[in-house]
């Protein structure tokens, strides 16, 4: 009988318990947002030369799902109850794979989740990727170190930084987002082009 009534005990104070826990955090999820066409349009020539499309390096404060901002000076924080679907460098290596799928002049393109072998590989450094406040306005910034190498020797044969600023307009979240859209178009714009004239120039011998 004593035992019951320490189990009965300790049952009510586990469920007290459960009941003073704070309610997990719920989230708006946001996906990149896009304004270019599905449709694949080819500007040129198709390249015989295959890309693998890495997976971008990020300090820890951009390798998560949160939507950086900055407020003021350096400090870095977040939006509330706001999250990406992915975090920022899978989301921008995944707009860069959009990008030349759309533009066409290399059709033989993989990422870093795949096993294949390439040519070349395009990565580098994810340096900003957040909203930055100066004075009452505010812009979306996205700014990257891009990297081409080569894929058997891993041999950098190209670099180049990259950095767009979108003025926003409205703070509120949805326009946020639609902002690093708008940004992250522009900058895969600038990168297709960039990587695709520095591959045609690249000679690739034969892989040993």
């Amino acid at each position: 009988m004593k035992l019951t009534r320490i189990a009965l005990l300790a049952g009510f104070t586990l469920i007290s318990s459960c009941s003073i826990l704070p309610k997990a955090e719920v989230f708006d999820v946001y996906r990149l947002p896009s304004a270019q066409s599905n449709a694949a349009v080819s500007h040129g020539t198709p390249q015989r030369w295959s890309l693998r499309l890495n997976k971008l390096q990020a300090s820890d404060a951009l390798n998560s799902p949160n939507i950086a901002v900055i407020p003021q000076g350096d400090l870095i924080v977040s939006y509330k109850g706001s999250r990406w679907s992915d975090p920022a460098p899978v989301l921008l290596r995944n707009r860069l794979l959009d990008g030349f799928q759309r533009d066409g002049r290399v059709p033989l393109l993989s990422t870093d989740d795949s096993i294949f072998q390439t040519d070349l590989e395009l990565g580098g450094q994810l340096r900003a990727f957040q909203t930055e406040y100066q004075g009452s306005t505010a812009s979306v910034v996205v700014s990257l170190d891009a990297l081409l190498v080569r894929g058997y020797d891993q041999r950098i044969l190209a670099s180049r930084r990259f950095e767009v600023r979108q003025p926003l307009s409205d703070v509120k979240v949805p326009a946020v987002v639609a902002g690093f859209g708008q940004a992250s178009d522009q900058l895969t714009a600038q990168v297709v082009n960039w990587a695709v004239e520095q591959g045609q120039k690249v000679a690739l011998p034969p892989r040993p």
